[in-house]
């Protein structure tokens, strides 16, 4: 009995004090970050249910009627307003992993930071936190495949797609063509995908995207489309 005594007070301080690493003032603040982010962006889905449209709403302080008015003019607000107080963070702390703020506030800043225009500033420090084990490396792998697209350059892991209006579309057949963004080395794209924690092919992803998935050159991209990342 003292054994086992003794397991239960091991396993309590040590979960008291794995809990005291945790900012809970701080993981307070990027929960609500993050429930404002991808509730937004939740709203826009027309699959969305009715009940689950009114609990998001009631979640972020909209009424239906002022969300439908404004929808992109309340998230691009909501990004901005997000995105300052990101970088503030990041600045104090660094990145806010799960150490810091647990699972799964870990990935708050990552996601304000995937839609801004500061990727290439922040890169390294998501790096640095993949690497540390403070946010898993899928996610690294995510932004940085966007950021090599936004550079107009190869990506590693077959994440991003591109659509736009092609060249030399008929007459009157302008609609957007979305691909898979050429990869590096694409015949190892999925051993790349697997080291990174990705549980799919790339195939699989792009039918996931509905994508009919295809290899293409940047070239071959530059020859199809009217508009490129960073030129729109």
């Amino acid at each position: 009995m003292k054994a086992v005594y003794a397991l239960a007070l091991i396993c309590f301080f040590s979960v008291s004090a794995t809990s005291q690493t945790v900012n809970l003032e701080l993981k307070a603040e990027l929960d609500s970050i993050m429930t404002l982010d991808q509730g937004t962006r939740q709203l826009t889905d027309q699959n969305i249910t009715k009940e689950k449209k009114s609990e998001i709403l009631q979640k972020i302080g909209y009424t239906e009627k002022e969300f439908d008015a404004n929808p992109w003019g309340i998230i691009t607000k909501h990004d901005s307003l997000n995105q300052k107080r990101i970088y503030e963070i990041l600045d104090q702390y660094g990145y806010p992993g799960k150490s810091l703020v647990g699972t799964p506030t870990h990935l708050s800043a990552w996601l304000v930071i995937q839609h801004s225009g500061a990727i290439e500033k922040y890169f390294p420090l998501i790096k640095e936190a993949g690497e540390q084990e403070e946010l898993p490396m899928q996610y690294v792998g995510l932004m940085e495949d966007r950021l090599l697209m936004q550079q107009g350059r190869e990506q590693v892991y077959g994440t991003q797609a591109w659509g736009s209006a092609l060249k030399n579309a008929p007459k009157g057949k302008g609609d957007q063509v979305f691909i898979i963004w050429p990869i590096k080395d694409p015949e190892t794209v999925n051993q790349r995908r697997e080291q990174a924690g990705f549980t799919n092919t790339v195939e699989e992803y792009a039918r996931q995207m509905e994508i009919d998935y295809k290899v293409y050159t940047l070239e071959e991209v530059k020859n199809m489309f009217k508009h490129l990342p960073g030129t729109n």
